[in-house]
């Protein structure tokens, strides 16, 4: 079995899995619209990050309850990539394009002084 702490376990859990705490006392399942409660007075409810959750440690399984989600993954996690590799391309063009700007004012500044 292998255990989580709260973030690590936000990052490895996928679409129609679902996670707890030993003894089951916290279970979250994630869906494609978010991370959300299963179980107790909060079940159905989104989760909400509070100070507790960090003490935890998490365990990832799937059971028939969370299958049910688990067409949505793929189509999903591609669809996480291609928005992570978009955001990065617009961040590198425009680091480009700063230190395109940082070298030409440089250039100007340096033909001033001679």
């Amino acid at each position: 079995m292998e255990w989580f702490t709260f973030g690590n376990m936000l990052e490895a859990i996928r679409i129609g899995q679902k996670a707890s705490t030993p003894g089951f006392s916290r279970t979250v399942i994630r869906t494609p619209s978010g991370l959300y409660w299963t179980g107790g007075i909060w079940n159905g409810r989104i989760v909400e990050i509070r100070d507790y959750l960090f003490s935890d440690i998490w365990t990832i399984y799937e059971d028939e309850e969370s299958l049910v989600w688990e067409e949505y993954r793929e189509p999903m996690e591609r669809k996480i990539v291609e928005m992570i590799t978009n955001q990065y391309e617009e961040e590198r063009a425009q680091r480009r394009e700063e230190k395109k700007a940082k070298s030409t004012q440089t250039l100007w500044k340096n033909k001033d002084v001679f």
